[in-house]
């Protein structure tokens, strides 16, 4: 390509970032400032009803590592524009695609599987988290499961962010995609109802999902032009729509801060791995290498995990307060070709500014509230 084809996505991508200082174990981390592009409908065209004909995915395979994604050519505007183009299911089978512009706007202006199922590094790390105390309360509470096997985070009253390949294999939308439920975690006591004895409170049995239908769902067009062995990977995300609001504290999405700058250099997530079933397991992991789309680590995770919300605890500056924000979408087990031999990593699809300028517009329907990032 030629050069000039690449300065707009250059360009964008340059004025997406303010100064950040780097991590100071000695400061409190600090949520940095981003300048959030703006993306913008501009048509939208009916598809033919969607197929349910797909196996649904648990785990994505890849054969391009870091170096391989560090070293991959820049796309130039069109490309990015159709990448952050999106599809629409409706609970009703029928489809719309949605292309999109992207803009900057001054602050000064209007605001295949794996070959083995081992995803244990040593010395098994998770933590299943028992007790309605803790499931039932925030920020454990936000995580939720999808019917096709995945889990989700609540990003919003009636939003669940999880990962694309948990409704769509890149070509089709996966069986069970048309009529999808999110699952919430609630107590299921012995003799029903809750206790009024507070000396003597009840203990439930075991926890049990209450479901709800989801309206609709959205899918980035890179994930489905691409493949995991190509630019599918960076766009692994997806957003369902809930038919009713599900009345518990959700969890806000962020732009991803460097690998440098997380607290620690670590990473949080909770999800419903299916060696432990009906469980809610917790892990944390240091990120070991990142490109500006994915963070690679060896947090512990088993298939069903795929879809959580990745999320890390700062500082932040304007309100005076610490705050969890969701930074990415763990995608899943990836065994990765490096100089000749196969290593396995875990990977988390990161939130970009262009990505949470995308999410953001799915959940508020205007740009005027995504622009702090």
């Amino acid at each position: 390509m030629m050069l000039e084809e690449r300065l707009p996505v250059l360009c964008v991508l340059l004025s997406l970032f303010t100064f950040v200082e780097p991590y100071n174990p000695h400061l409190k981390p600090t949520w940095p400032n981003y300048k959030v592009p703006v993306i913008l409908p501009q048509s939208i065209s009916n598809l033919d009803k969607a197929q349910f004909d797909a196996d649904p995915r648990l785990n994505v395979t890849s054969v391009c590592g870091a170096e391989c994604h560090k070293y991959a050519s820049m796309p130039t505007y069109e490309e990015l524009r159709d990448y952050m183009s999106y599809e629409t299911l409706y609970s009703n089978g029928s489809r719309t695609m949605t292309n999109v512009g992207i803009y900057v706007l001054s602050r000064s202006g209007d605001e295949g599987r794996s070959r083995t199922k081992r995803q244990i590094y040593g010395y098994d790390s998770r933590f299943s988290i028992y007790g309605k105390g803790f499931l039932l309360n925030y920020p454990f509470s936000t995580s939720v499961k999808l019917s096709t096997g995945c889990t989700g985070t609540l990003v919003a009253e009636k939003h669940v962010l999880t990962a694309a390949h948990c409704i769509h294999d890149g070509k089709n939308y996966v069986k069970g995609a048309q009529k999808l439920k999110v699952g919430f975690l609630k107590p299921r006591y012995k003799d029903g109802g809750k206790s009024l004895n507070r000396t003597n409170p009840r203990i439930p049995e075991k926890m049990k999902f209450q479901w709800i239908r989801v309206k609709r769902t959205h899918v980035p067009k890179g994930w489905i032009k691409g493949n995991a062995n190509d630019i599918g990977m960076d766009y692994d995300y997806a957003l369902l729509e809930l038919k009713k609001p599900h009345k518990r504290k959700f969890m806000m999405i962020g732009v991803s801060p460097s690998g440098r700058q997380l607290p620690g250099g670590r990473i949080h997530f909770s999800g419903y791995d299916n060696d432990r079933p009906g469980q809610l397991v917790y892990r944390f992991c240091d990120v070991t290498e990142e490109t500006y789309d994915l963070l690679y680590q060896q947090c512990d995770a088993q298939p069903g995990a795929s879809g959580s919300g990745v999320y890390v605890r700062m500082w932040k500056r304007q309100k005076q307060k610490w705050e969890r924000k969701i930074i990415g979408i763990f995608s899943g087990h990836q065994w990765v070709d490096k100089d000749g031999d196969k290593q396995d990593f875990n990977v988390a699809v990161r939130i970009t500014p262009l990505k949470y300028a995308q999410i953001c517009f799915w959940i508020k329907g205007n740009y005027v509230d995504c622009r702090d990032g």
